[in-house]
């Protein structure tokens, strides 16, 4: 049997050395940012995705072991297991393959084969299953019992079909095959449940459809299934019925006699009632479990991608919670994001107090020199934003508008509520929109990503497996950027290679009780963080203004012998290095080269040393909707709008044009060739011009076209 190195290499098509040293760096609690980033000579320059691929399949095949050795104990308790089917089973290499070798020995609950059996009747059963020609009444007639209750020959004979409809249902051959054809030649059918027409009107696009289900996209699965557990829908999945009756012959069937006849309608009955059942569940988790796959895929990219968009900086930020009856929140934060002051103002109807709401602006923006305003992109966002711009500031002072989904969920929070204990959920949610514009990173990663409403059917998916790969996401967004050690959050830290919750709690207690920290080796002060968990953080966070400027960069401490060596070949600084681009080009990689270090590291330690630190994000710019366009009622079609990409799906993207309703650009509009997913043309956050299509005021659904446009 294949090692699971020697399977992953195969699947993974990788080299047996990167995926044994992946394997042996996941073994010693390395996390895959560490591993993609710091021992690159140990993976031959594995990418995160592919450490991820090792990773997860490493699970999968581990899981599979574990359930193999319960396979096997359980059928050698009963005194069952042969040479042959122990073989069987160790070399089997998918759980539904262990399953099916399972069937025939896993403890039943009461079936129409087992009362058959209890009447005595499996003889019978096997004589027929053999096929070979006998009397088969004449026989039969030896099995009638009143004391097992085989009251005449045809009882005995269907007693025997029963037996034998199990048996074929259990025969892994035959589930073997007739699951590659559900999967290969599935129709998933949906049909509104009676009566429910009005009521489910939302799903009406699928209340009569067939469709192959290996050629349905993942969104209209999801959405199938979703009317199904809503009670709207009727669906099922099965192949050609003929088909796979056929195929059951084949493995069946291996006389044309009055015996096989009987044999025959087994199979028949084996199929409707145990077989059919049985392997449209399968089939509809298998394709459940492909959309689910996808759908998060979806939803991880534009988390990351939200993530990872453009900060401002450390501005003095006034931000603004958008309201009408209820005011606006207004809140002012110096640069680190701590709030300064906050009050409500009133500048639109009910109130309209637009005279004194403009001096309270104007006098906070000249008090706390204010660099920029953020406001809140959701209920009165346009208005707001439209009384901001109309204020003559005596000071340079940029306006935007700042997506605030998941701001009410922070808000109520109890990580809100621990940062702001005395102040309420509206102060709070200026604050998190104030924030999200100098740091979207930051402020976040302090929202359960599944809150941040970026997703595709994010509640219908498998909820552990969104979880586990959002959390991934997250992690790989954290350490691609890095983190300032001595201001970063709690949360923050979370995510951070290595750290965890716990220890970002002691972390942020130890800088509480001790003061910033000065070197990175401080850490090592810190409770519970140990050699390990210096191992896989120090790299990823940074000390800015540290007495050694390698603190303040992405070069590994334990890399820094060999940029000191560097120094001192040169006769100069590490400083000096940093600062001195002649300097650096007159270094040869390759003298540096170490039986722990080869060229990828060295490389990756002069590219550092270029910009120590540097912020990977893209630079951030101001963007604008088109000021004569603020609710639906102004949308005409034709018209050509500025937007920004606030979501991406495989059936296209949905774009803010400043109505407070995302309009959708359709798939086959969002590029003048053909796309196969909008991800390949798109991000999330991406400044687009998009032509308005249509306009459903009552339904509030907007169309609109990139296609064309400049």
């Amino acid at each position: 049997m294949k090692s699971f190195t020697d399977i992953i290499c195969i699947e993974l098509g990788l080299k047996p050395n990167q995926v044994a040293n992946t394997i042996k760096l996941l073994d010693e609690g390395a996390t895959v940012p560490f591993i993609a980033r710091y021992r690159k000579e140990m993976t031959g320059t594995l990418d995160e995705t592919q450490i991820l691929a090792i990773k997860t399949r490493l699970h999968q095949l581990t899981e599979l072991e574990k359930r193999k050795a319960a396979v096997l104990e359980s059928i050698n308790e009963q005194g069952k297991l042969t040479p042959e089917l122990e073989v069987k089973i160790k070399n089997a290499m998918t759980m539904p393959e262990v399953e099916d070798l399972y069937l025939p020995y896993k403890p039943k609950r009461k079936t129409r084969a087992t009362v058959a059996i209890a009447k005595g009747l499996e003889p019978l059963a096997k004589r027929i299953y053999d096929q070979r020609p006998f009397d088969m009444v004449e026989a039969a007639r030896h099995f009638i019992s009143e004391e097992k209750g085989v009251a005449s020959e045809e009882e005995a004979i269907a007693g025997a079909r029963d037996i034998i409809a199990e048996w074929i249902s259990e025969d892994a051959r035959v589930r073997s095959d007739l699951r590659s054809l559900f999967i290969r030649e599935g129709v998933i059918y949906s049909k509104v449940v009676k009566g429910k027409e009005t009521e489910g009107a939302k799903f009406e696009n699928y209340f009569s459809i067939s469709e192959p289900l290996a050629k349905a996209p993942s969104h209209r699965i999801l959405a199938v299934l979703r009317g199904e557990n809503e009670g709207f829908l009727r669906v099922s999945v099965e192949p050609d019925p003929d088909k796979a009756l056929e195929l059951i012959d084949r493995r069946v069937l291996t006389a044309n006699n009055k015996i096989a006849e009987e044999v025959q309608k087994a199979v028949d009955d084996s199929y409707k009632r145990l077989l059919q059942p049985s392997l449209e569940t399968e089939v509809r988790k298998f394709y459940k479990e492909k959309a689910d796959k996808e759908a998060i895929a979806v939803f991880a990219d534009n988390v990351r991608q939200l993530l990872l968009a453009s900060p401002l900086g450390q501005k003095m930020v006034l931000a603004i919670d958008p309201g009408f009856r209820t005011g606006c929140k207004v809140v002012v934060l110096d640069p680190q994001g701590n709030l300064l002051h906050n009050e409500t103002i009133y500048p639109h109807p009910p109130e309209s107090k637009v005279k004194e709401a403009l001096n309270k602006i104007d006098h906070l923006v000249e008090a706390y020199k204010v660099e920029a305003i953020a406001i809140g992109n959701g209920t009165a966002g346009r208005e707001t934003e439209a009384f901001i711009k109309r204020i003559h500031f005596s000071r340079p002072v940029i306006a935007l508008a700042v997506n605030e989904s998941g701001a009410s969920i922070y808000s109520a929070s109890d990580v809100a509520r621990e940062e702001f204990p005395d102040y309420d959920i509206t102060v709070r949610g200026a604050v998190s929109i104030g924030r999200r514009l100098m740091d979207p990173l930051a402020e976040l990663v302090k929202i359960d990503p599944k809150s941040i409403g970026v997703g595709q059917y994010q509640h219908d998916v498998d909820q552990n497996m969104l979880k586990e790969k959002l959390d991934e996401t997250v992690m790989s967004a954290v350490n691609n950027v890095g983190v300032e050690l001595n201001t970063a959050s709690k949360q923050l830290l979370t995510y951070v290679s290595g750290i965890g919750p716990a220890m970002a709690q002691n972390i942020v207690e130890h800088r509480k009780e001790k003061g910033a920290f000065k070197t990175r080796k401080d850490l090592l002060k810190v409770k519970r963080f140990g050699d390990k968990a210096f191992e896989q953080a120090a790299g990823f966070l940074r000390i800015k203004d540290a007495a050694n400027p390698l603190d303040a960069s992405a070069v590994h401490p334990e890399s820094y012998i060999i940029v000191e060596k560097m120094a001192k070949d040169l006769n100069c600084t590490v400083s000096d290095l940093i600062l001195n681009k002649e300097l650096r080009s007159q270094i040869k990689p390759q003298n540096y080269i170490t039986e722990k270090f080869g060229l990828p590291t060295i490389n990756d330690i002069l590219k550092e040393l270029e910009k120590p630190g540097r912020d990977p994000r893209e630079k951030f710019e101001v963007f604008e909707f088109d000021q004569n366009v603020h609710s639906i009622d102004d949308l005409i079609a034709g018209m050509e709008l500025p937007g920004i990409v606030t979501n991406i799906t495989k059936f296209g993207a949905f774009v803010d044009i400043g109505v407070h309703q995302d309009g959708l650009v359709h798939i086959s509009q969002i590029a003048d060739r053909f796309i196969a997913d909008p991800s390949e043309v798109l991000k999330l956050n991406q400044k687009v011009k998009v032509r308005v299509l249509e306009v459903d005021k009552p339904r509030k659904r907007i169309n609109l076209s990139m296609r064309g446009v400049q």
